[in-house]
């Protein structure tokens, strides 16, 4: 098993859900995909999905929900079977 990095590509603050009063798009434990949404970026009131890239299971979010970003900074990691 590997453990994959799934990194911000953008500056901004990083979100957990699509608006404060909805579920969170993915929990810690959660099957994925690589079309798997696990949060959104806000740049400038501009959401950008960030997506899984990679089957497996979300073991960690490594921000915080609402935390800044920067790019290049690890967002959660996913165990894959590979």
């Amino acid at each position: 098993m590997a453990k994959i990095e799934i990194i911000s590509p953008l500056p901004g603050i990083f979100y957990r859900s699509p608006s404060p009063e909805s579920d969170a798009f993915v929990q810690e434990g959660d099957q994925v995909s690589s079309q798997t949404v696990v949060g959104l970026i806000e740049v400038m009131k501009q959401f950008s999905e960030l997506t899984a890239d990679h089957q497996g299971t979300l073991i960690e979010f490594c921000v915080s929900d609402s935390s800044a970003v920067e790019p290049g900074q690890v967002i959660a990691l996913v165990e894959t079977k590979e």
